[in-house]
């Protein structure tokens, strides 16, 4: 009788050195989704160009990836478990590269919203799995710093991305973007059948909440819908009325149903702690106040300022890489003197950043852009691993795993109303000003060739301004919501889980 082939061999896993390839392995995931989170940004311009669709629909090419990724996580975390998270990983690379595949065919804003839809469903088998599979490779006194290496290669591509994005749109064309992800997919895909350890069999599987995820995913979409298409339909309009209404009743039923099975989709109860509820508040708050800036930027540069793709997204690169070079230190400094002084600092600088955003005009020197984005990116990376810190610790030590689902949701939910509510904002008053200056009904206001450029400018300006100002008030909000919070030591599990869940 022949022996079946066994992937990984047992002579090569058992070595010590094998959790290194595993690693590496996980690595080729964390590059490709981190990558393509910060390197769409940058096209938003160009792809809104090129489909000749207003901001509220290209705004959907940013919201349906992370609204996706935010109702899918908990899920395949929970079938990972189940079913075994080197599966979920290899068929993750398998999604992931085929979502990338139909964004480059794309041909209409429709079907990219579709593929990016398809493309964040990989993504979310590949987050929901990585810091797991690390964990399960490498010995504790190991473990910090492999979570480390993948933090920093995550960073580091999140850093580089809006730069090679502004190249790769520039010199070949917005199609190769996405088309870059598919070499790294499938070497991604072999090497996880390749190297990554077999799936460990679950004796006692439990149930899936697919009740709650059914209502959290139409209840969240219901809501941002409402939100996208009020500019449309009119605030006060039947559809959207009912678009919210609907929301509000499906995330009743939603709570409601959490609290009552053995397996929650959410575990609402940690929200009872004081301090793990206003973290995951600011949190999500930062979030908001970070992707409405990245989402904008790029118009901003390119529409107003006449900055060409490449140059744009040379300049969006400092936010992602001050971030990466601020957080170590702000986690060290917050694990000995508490959480609190390096949240309310990085709330405090963010908010110097946004009060000096709101004073760019029409024409700005690029030293000054470039100080108040790096101005940003140290807000945020003295503020986040404290928080995460402060949220971890106060979630029990059984429930680390779930909490740190949370606070990935909660992020994944700021970026989502950042792109969404910023825009709605943005649009209603652009629109506004540019009816005052008589041009109502304006859908493609930079493709109008009947308005002068200088109103063009203004509107832009305007709605801008008010949307920065919005962003102002929301850092000052998490400033005081940051004093307020108790941040309780971490023993090295929950230091462990903390580190894991900024990484995501």
């Amino acid at each position: 009788m022949r022996r079946r082939l066994e992937f990984p061999h047992p002579f090569f896993s058992s070595r010590p050195a094998w959790k290194w390839f595993i690693l590496s392995t996980v690595l080729l995931g964390a590059t490709m989704s981190a990558l393509d989170v910060s390197i769409v940004n940058v096209a938003m311009p160009t792809l809104q160009g090129t489909f000749g669709v207003s901001m509220a629909v290209i705004e959907w090419v940013a919201i349906a990836y992370m609204l996706t990724l935010t109702i899918f996580l908990p899920l395949f975390g929970r079938l990972a478990d189940m079913y075994g998270r080197s599966r979920l990983y290899n068929v993750g690379f398998v999604v992931f590269s085929v979502g990338s595949f139909l964004c480059g065919l794309s041909s209409s804003a429709g079907f990219m919203i579709f593929a990016r839809v398809v493309q964040a469903v990989g993504a979310g088998l590949l987050q929901a799995n990585s810091v797991a599979i690390i964990t399960y490779a490498f010995p504790a006194k190991e473990r910090g710093k492999a979570i480390g290496i993948q933090g920093a290669v995550q960073a580091i591509s999140m850093s580089v991305g809006p730069f090679v994005g502004g190249i790769l749109i520039a010199s070949v064309g917005w199609r190769a973007i996405f088309y870059i992800n598919i070499p790294i997919g499938l070497l991604g895909t072999v090497a996880a059948i390749l190297i990554l350890p077999p799936n460990q069999q679950v004796k006692d599987k439990g149930t899936v909440d697919y009740l709650g995820t059914a209502l959290f995913a139409s209840g969240l979409g219901l809501l941002v819908l409402g939100f996208n298409e009020g500019v449309k339909f009119g605030w006060g309009s039947r559809t959207i009325i009912t678009y919210f209404t609907s929301s509000i009743v499906l995330m009743a039923l939603f709570v409601i149903t959490e609290l009552r099975v053995k397996h929650p989709l959410i575990d609402l109860r940690l929200f009872r702690n004081a301090t793990f509820l206003f973290g995951n508040l600011t949190g999500m708050l930062s979030y908001y106040v970070l992707f409405a800036v990245m989402f904008l930027m790029p118009f901003y540069m390119e529409k107003v300022l006449g900055y060409s793709t490449a140059l744009t997204g040379s300049l969006l690169t400092p936010i992602p890489l001050a971030m990466a070079l601020v957080a170590p230190f702000a986690g060290h400094i917050s694990d000995k003197r508490g959480s609190k002084l390096m949240t309310t600092l990085g709330m405090g600088v963010a908010a110097v950043a946004c009060a000096a955003l709101m004073c760019l005009r029409a024409t700005v020197s690029m030293p000054v852009l470039v100080a108040t984005l790096i101005l940003l990116g140290v807000g945020m990376g003295l503020f986040t691993p404290p928080n995460n810190s402060a949220i971890m610790g106060a979630a029990p030590k059984e429930k680390l795993g779930t909490a740190g689902g949370v606070l990935n949701m909660m992020r994944s939910l700021g970026l989502i109303f950042g792109v969404d509510i910023s825009g709605v904002i943005f649009t209603t008053l652009e629109h506004h000003y540019l009816s005052s200056q008589g041009f109502p009904n304006v859908h493609h206001v930079f493709r109008s060739a009947t308005i002068p450029l200088i109103v063009k400018d203004d509107a832009f300006m305007h709605g801008f301004a008010y949307v920065v100002g919005v962003l102002l008030v929301l850092t000052v909000a998490s400033l005081l919501l940051s004093g307020t919070t108790k941040s309780q030591p971490l023993d090295a599990e929950a230091a462990e889980a903390a580190k894991a869940s900024m990484l995501e």
